[in-house]
């Protein structure tokens, strides 16, 4: 089992739910509204100054699932590459 994590600037949300819609993957976390800094796409600090925010989505699947997902996310990425997306695809070693 995987756990996908993608890192996305909060105007690009509706795009990123409906590439979710599109998979057989039903089950998530979102986290609204993260702050932080990425090489591509900036800083993120929702103020003022260094406005946006990214929003995190956790998506626990298995290996064939994070893949494609992965490759959905490299598509927004050629897409929307300015507002920045990142994906990470990291191991779940237990799930209780």
């Amino acid at each position: 089992m995987k756990m996908v994590m993608v890192v996305y600037n909060e105007a690009i949300d509706n795009e990123v739910m409906e590439m979710l819609e599109g998979m057989p993957v039903k089950n998530y976390t979102k986290v609204l509204g993260a702050y932080g800094r990425g090489a591509s796409s900036g800083i993120h600090l929702g103020d003022d100054i260094w406005p946006g925010r990214n929003n995190i989505l956790y998506v626990a699947c298995d290996e064939a699932q994070a893949q494609k997902m992965l490759i959905e996310v490299k598509g927004l990425r050629k897409q929307f590459g300015h507002e920045g997306i990142k994906a990470f695809i990291l191991p779940v070693e237990d799930l209780t």
